[in-house]
């Protein structure tokens, strides 16, 4: 049951057209306070303006913390590194939806349950079939999640703790499954089914990869990098798609079309697209020798060009997923033997180049996490076009956690954002011949 955690910390005040109010502050556990404004309109008579809502909280949560200034990345405490290095993604899975880390049987048990979850519907397979051959995956994505509601309507009831832990189960195990067909019906093979033997990195792998004439073995060093790139991708706090998913979520509406809302939102280019925009990137540049004439564009201010999975709009140091990633990403170009193809020989120098150029360090445009597991999932055989489908995948865990903790916490209410209204005042109609 969900608990505040949040302490009064004393109270600003504001004097505003002579009258003067109280703001009450409150303190979290962990980075800055807020100031409580939910009755600024009832004393004062005016909202706030925030576009973007970035100096704005929506919602008390106790699941990730991030201090961007500090390179700081906590899943329910736990450094990202740590978990990374040490966990495994259904670990973390268990973690982010529960709250603490599973002893060995909870961990035994919550693995056995995902596992049995994977199969979907068969009817829903035909569901694929509604799609255009050369549909983008996300918008098959965002299509199959939105209808697993149609097929799994005994987990939709959101008051019922039994059915949201049902939902929240089936979601995890299930989307490994839709994002591999929606992979395999982009490619025009046939689907594979899921095997319950497999960890959940290894299965997805094999999902995407297999075919009936040859079956996929997986590599322990990649079913390592996606598990890793899964934990990596699991939450980041109140961004564009945990927001929407939030944002849904508060108007009552079944877990599946929340998940749903957040895809469609992950999906822009300045949110999950960005791996793959780095990607198209590398190969607009094309040739390590045009790398110093893209570099020169990128410090041109005048220059519209600029370098996509370099900095951070959250980590103004450095990203900490980054760090792994690096690891992670150069773990498997050795593996694969493919640090000679000519992308990702640019992408390689482009980083030594960053790490190494004055102008890259004192702005601090290090490469991020976007950069490397671009070039990682490339390495790995992944088409640009699945970048976004694997993040959804890896962040769906992330969401329903958020959502789960929404329903929970009693102080929320259906998401109502205000406007500054600068448009036409009121005015009479004129009559079509009078125009």
């Amino acid at each position: 049951m969900w608990e505040s955690k949040a302490r009064p910390e004393g109270a600003a005040t504001l004097t505003v057209n002579g009258k003067t109010v109280e703001l009450p502050v409150i303190k979290g556990s962990v980075g800055p306070d807020v100031l409580d404004i939910r009755n600024l309109y009832r004393d004062t008579g005016m909202f706030t303006y925030d576009p973007g809502f970035t100096s704005t909280g929506s919602c008390e949560s106790q699941i990730t913390y991030i201090d961007g200034d500090a390179g700081i990345l906590l899943y329910r405490g736990y450094p990202i590194d740590q978990l990374a290095e040490k966990s495994s993604f259904i670990e973390v899975c268990y973690l982010l939806l529960h709250g603490e880390l599973p002893t060995q049987e909870e961990l035994k048990t919550f693995d056995w349950t995902i596992r049995r979850h994977t199969m979907l519907h068969d009817q829903f397979d035909q569901f694929f079939r509604g799609f255009r051959r050369d549909a983008h995956p996300m918008a098959v994505m965002v299509g199959t999640v939105g209808a697993l509601s149609a097929f799994y309507h005994d987990s939709t009831d959101i008051n019922d703790p039994k059915a949201r832990t049902v939902a929240s189960h089936r979601m995890i195990a299930k989307m490994p499954t839709i994002a591999a067909r929606a992979y395999k019906y982009s490619a025009g093979q046939p689907f594979i089914s899921p095997r319950n033997e497999l960890d959940y990195a290894s299965n997805f792998l094999r999902m995407c990869f297999a075919v009936p004439a040859e079956d996929y073995e997986t590599n322990h060093v990649l079913a390592r990098a996606m598990d890793r790139i899964f934990i990596l991708h699991a939450d980041h706090e109140q961004n564009a798609s945990t927001s929407t998913v939030r944002l849904a979520g508060s108007s009552g509406a079944n877990p599946f079309a929340c998940i749903a809302a957040g895809i469609a939102s992950l999906w822009g280019p300045a949110h999950g697209g960005a791996n793959e925009a780095a990607l198209n990137m590398l190969e607009e540049i094309g040739t390590v020798d045009r790398i110093p004439e893209f570099i020169r564009r990128a410090k041109d201010k005048n220059d519209p060009f600029r370098l996509m999975g370099f900095g951070h709009r959250v980590y103004k140091n450095y990203d900490p997923r980054a760090k792994v990633m690096q690891k992670t990403c150069h773990e498997v170009l050795d593996v694969l033997g493919v640090r000679d193809e000519p992308l990702l020989k640019v992408a390689m120098e482009l980083e030594k180049i960053a790490l190494e150029d004055e102008y890259f360090i004192e702005k601090k445009l290090y490469p991020n996490i976007d950069f490397y597991s671009g070039i990682t999932l490339r390495a790995m055989g992944f088409p640009t076009e699945m970048f976004t489908v694997l993040f959804a995948l890896a962040r769906t865990v992330g969401w329903i956690a958020q959502w789960s903790e929404m329903v929970e916490d009693p102080s929320q209410r259906i998401g109502r954002p205000r406007q500054l209204f600068t448009g036409a005042t009121e005015r009479d109609y004129v009559p079509l011949s009078s125009r």
